[in-house]
């Protein structure tokens, strides 16, 4: 409720228009299928502490969320800047003019991936919203998920298009881009 006044005042104060930043909002999920939507902060974190929403893929996918750093925004007031990670993946608010997602990347994997490993390599600020939060709603797996769970040739295919992203880079950004390819290495 109320996220999308919410994001257009932050963009305002945050004067977004004159800088580059990509605004995340922290994302949670239930278990439930029936839930009652948290009006805000104060509510998500009741739900959090009483284990029924969770950060979100914590126990799937703990680094695609991970650099949000949930403990910070518990008691966050202002927005506050993290750093990229590998496999970091969350859902952000970005200027239109704002690198494209690469279209190598449909189906399943890695397209919010390689969107914030450019954004970071363009030297994007990841700033984190303190109020703003999503909640995702179980629903059965996509059909992409289960070829790329089933099918060795879609994970094979996925790797190769992810060395390309990664040879890109460095063509793109030279030394800089480094280190992604050596974050990827270290996985």
């Amino acid at each position: 409720y109320g996220l999308y006044d919410y994001l257009r005042n932050s963009i305002q104060q945050l004067e977004l228009a004159q800088r580059k930043a990509a605004l995340i909002v922290p994302a949670f999920e239930t278990l439930h299928y029936r839930l009652t939507f948290p009006r805000s902060k104060a509510e998500v974190l009741s739900m959090l502490d009483m284990g029924s929403l969770y950060t979100f893929r914590y126990h799937v996918w703990p680094k695609g969320h991970a650099p949000t750093d949930y403990a910070k925004w518990r008691t966050a007031t202002v927005p506050y800047r993290v750093a990229w990670q590998p496999d970091f993946e969350p859902y952000v608010v970005v200027r239109r003019d704002c690198p494209k997602y690469d279209q190598r990347f449909v189906g399943f994997g890695w397209n919010k991936v390689s969107h914030i490993m450019e954004l970071d390599a363009q030297e994007y600020e990841l700033l984190v919203l303190p109020n703003a939060f999503m909640i995702h709603m179980p629903h059965a797996p996509s059909f992409d998920i289960s070829k790329f769970r089933l099918s060795a040739g879609y994970r094979g295919c996925l790797q190769t298009l992810r060395e390309e992203f990664h040879q890109d880079l460095s063509r793109r950004y030279g030394a800089a881009a480094l280190k992604y390819l050596t974050a990827e290495r270290s996985l």
